[in-house]
Formats: C-alpha cells, sequence, structure tokens
C-alpha cells in the first residue's frame, strides 16, 4: 500500500512491480508465511491458526505510521478484545506436541471420524457449488464456505508436510514416504482453488467485509479439522475447552469491531496537481486508476482537458 501511494505522487507513472518498496513488501509477506508454515510442524492446529488475527489487529496499528490513517475508538476497543482473547486461547489451548511420522498420517487419512468428516464435507461442498456454477449464487457467506472447506484440507495437508520435514530435518527420513507427496499435492490444489474463490469474493465484495468473515469461517474450519484429524483435544479437561474458546469468541469479535464501518480506501490522495503540466490550470485534476498499472489518466469529462489538449 506504502508502495503504492509513493508511486502514485511521482511525475513518472510506473507499473508496481518496479518499485523496491513494494518487492520488500511482499518478501516480507512471504517471510511470514514461511514461518507461518513452519509453526504447524511445533504447535497445534488449534494454537497456530486463532493466531492469524494478530495480523489484522497488527495492520489496523502499522497503518497509522506507514499510511498516516487515524487510530479510531473502536481500533482500541477491538485491538484490546482480540489481544485477551489472544491471551486466552494461547493459555488454554491443548498442550500436545506430535511428532507426527508419516505412518501415522497414513492412519489419520483412513481413521473413521476423517472419513466422516470428509465425505460430509464433500457433500457441502459439492452443493454449494451447485449453487455457485448453476444458480449463478455469488454472495459471500456461499463464497467464503467455500475457502473455509478447502482451507480446512490445507492445514491438515501443512501440518504434515511440516511436521514430517522437521522429523527429516532432526534425522527421522519421511521424505521417502508416498504420502509425503500426497500431502504436497493436497495443499497445493486446496490454496489454489481458495485463492480463486477468495478472489472473487474480494472482487465482488468491500474488503472490510470479506477478512473479518473470512477470519472467522477460517479459523473455525482450520480448529474442527484440528480437533477431527489430529484429535488434538482427546484429553483437554471441559474447563480448558470451554475457555479455548470463549478466548478465540472475543478475538473473532475484536477482528469484527476493528474492520466495522471502515471505508474502503483506494488511494490516500485522491487526486493529483497537474499545476506542472504544459498549458493546465491548477484546478485540473488527474484521477489515479487504481486498477491499472498505469496511476493516471485524465478526466475525460473536464470540457476544459480537452480543449487543453
Amino acid at each position: 500500500k506504502c508502495a503504492h501511494l509513493r508511486l502514485v505522487c511521482q511525475a513518472e507513472l510506473k507499473p508496481y512491480y518496479t518499485s523496491k518498496l513494494w518487492w520488500c513488501g511482499i518478501t516480507l509477506l512471504g517471510l511470514g508465511e514461511v514461518g507461518n508454515f513452519a509453526a504447524y510442524g511445533f504447535a497445534p492446529i488449534a494454537l497456530v491458526a486463532p493466531l492469524g488475527c494478530v495480523s489484522v489487529i497488527g495492520g489496523a496499528f502499522i497503518s497509522v505510521f506507514f499510511l498516516k490513517k487515524t487510530m479510531r475508538t473502536a481500533d482500541i476497543l477491538g485491538g484490546t478484545l482480540t489481544v485477551t482473547g489472544i491471551y486466552l486461547f494461547v493459555t488454554f489451548a491443548p498442550n500436545v506436541h506430535q511428532e507426527l511420522t508419516a505412518r501415522q498420517v497414513q492412519n489419520y487419512l483412513v481413521s473413521w471420524p476423517f472419513l466422516v468428516y470428509s465425505i460430509l464435507e464433500i457433500i457441502i461442498f459439492c452443493i454449494l457449488l451447485y449453487f455457485y456454477k448453476r444458480k449463478a449464487v455469488k454472495h459471500i457467506v456461499v463464497l467464503l464456505m467455500m475457502v473455509a472447506l478447502l482451507a480446512s484440507l490445507t492445514v491438515i495437508a501443512v501440518k504434515a508436510v511440516s511436521s514430517m520435514i522437521t522429523l527429516s530435518v532432526k534425522g527421522k527420513m519421511q521424505l521417502s514416504y508416498s504420502v509425503f507427496y500426497i500431502m504436497i499435492v493436497l495443499m497445493a490444489t486446496s490454496c489454489a482453488f481458495q485463492v480463486k474463490f477468495l478472489n472473487q469474493a474480494m472482487h465482488l465484495y468491500e474488503a472490510t467485509a470479506v477478512v473479518p468473515i473470512n477470519f472467522v469461517f477460517f479459523t473455525t474450519s482450520a480448529i474442527i479439522s484440528g480437533v477431527i484429524f489430529y484429535r488434538e483435544f482427546q484429553s483437554a479437561a471441559l474447563l480448558s475447552v470451554f475457555m479455548f474458546l470463549f478466548g478465540c469468541l472475543l478475538s473473532f469479535l475484536g477482528v469484527f469491531i476493528i474492520a466495522r464501518n471502515k471505508k474502503e480506501e483506494h488511494l490516500q490522495i485522491p487526486f493529483i496537481d497537474c499545476g506542472h503540466i504544459p498549458g493546465q490550470k491548477l484546478t485540473s485534476k488527474i484521477q489515479p486508476d487504481s486498477h491499472s498499472s498505469c496511476y493516471g489518466t485524465l478526466n475525460k469529462e473536464d470540457e476544459s482537458v480537452k480543449s487543453q489538449s
């Protein structure tokens, strides 16, 4: 975002991918995702998945410094609720450390709870896909539910792959098993289709609506898949389960409060002064087009601009 804003202010219009700042941001984003991937190899899904809310509150507060946005009371309240929720679900998350071998993953894949869960998930996904394709129903809930169903398979595969790589690095080779490559294919395929439906949701609806709903759906499906596939809450006390769910609820509420009534902003500087263009008056403007690699186009409806052209 910061790179896009800087490009808008430059006299010479350039595509965003020529910006070093943009590539710096993409690199940092990639490093964060690598760390997130590695975390699944050391901690339960029920702990790693809800911690995604840190990016939401982090983005809200960091934007104040880098994008000069105004800190709202809702941001402070939402951040407080989210941090409280993080403390609760980190404290009461299942304390299980599994060194998942390839044979254990194979056994989990053919266990009856996962088979029943997979059948139900496939049926629900097919119903949603039918309404999406045949009936042209593109409601935000339909799109993000399909994303969440795919995400449950993604986190299962990610944890399996990450755990097997971790064990292999420690000297217990797991990469020779076929289930490792099956999980990689499952991970890549489910991620690709997630991007398809999530992109559709982002195209049709504002990010302020998509981000919190997607976070809630994704986290819920990830926790359920961890419970069913990896049996993470098998020996947990009832009070711990209740406090964990209460912490997740507080985090969900905090994310919704942060995103609530936040208008979509394409650019911080909506207009560029054309005073430096020969023959133009100071009142003439260029309207940036955020959907194009070219950041400025002349306003075609401005008769004065037409006459100067």
